[in-house]
């Protein structure tokens, strides 16, 4: 059914989240998992500074999983685009547009929830300008399973 699934992670422990179910959508022979990641830079006086101060451990850790996902034998590509302010969304459209991506998979909160709140998650707004589905796997209580699973169950009646 994919031929193409777009994970976005921005490193974050919610972001994380999405990974096994990423890893369950992408089972099937032929499948590429694009692993993106959007390096936001401030702009202004702080011009050129990364948003999150511990970049270079968060890009160090997201090309580690992506080299895990290829040793278990998936076809995996890693993008990482580096953009000023906030136009994460746009970004992850984009390489979705351009990878051709059928699905993109995000978790429902990042690193910053203040950030979140203040100029708009990244998951909501890419739910509106995204060019394929967009699943959002969840975070917090409603999501305390080590392992999301797809498989739905049936009651009988």
């Amino acid at each position: 059914m994919f031929k193409t699934i777009l994970w976005a992670t921005d490193g974050s422990a919610n972001a994380d989240r999405a990974l096994p179910v990423v890893k369950e959508l992408a089972e099937a022979k032929g499948v590429t998992l694009v692993v993106a990641h959007c390096r936001e830079l401030l702009s202004g006086r702080a011009a050129g500074l990364s948003v999150n101060a511990d970049e270079d451990e968060l890009l160090a850790k997201i090309r580690k999983q992506a080299a895990a996902l290829e040793a278990v034998g998936f076809d995996v590509r890693v993008d990482v685009v580096t953009t000023s302010g906030t136009n994460a969304p746009h970004v992850i459209a984009d390489l979705a547009r351009e990878h051709e991506a059928d699905m993109i998979v995000v978790g429902t909160r990042g690193h910053s929830p203040l950030v979140g709140a203040l100029l708009g998650s990244v998951t909501q707004r890419l739910l509106h300008i995204a060019p394929c589905p967009v699943l959002a796997v969840p975070t917090g209580e409603h999501a305390e399973s080590k392992e999301p699973t797809m498989t739905a169950t049936a009651s009988a009646g």
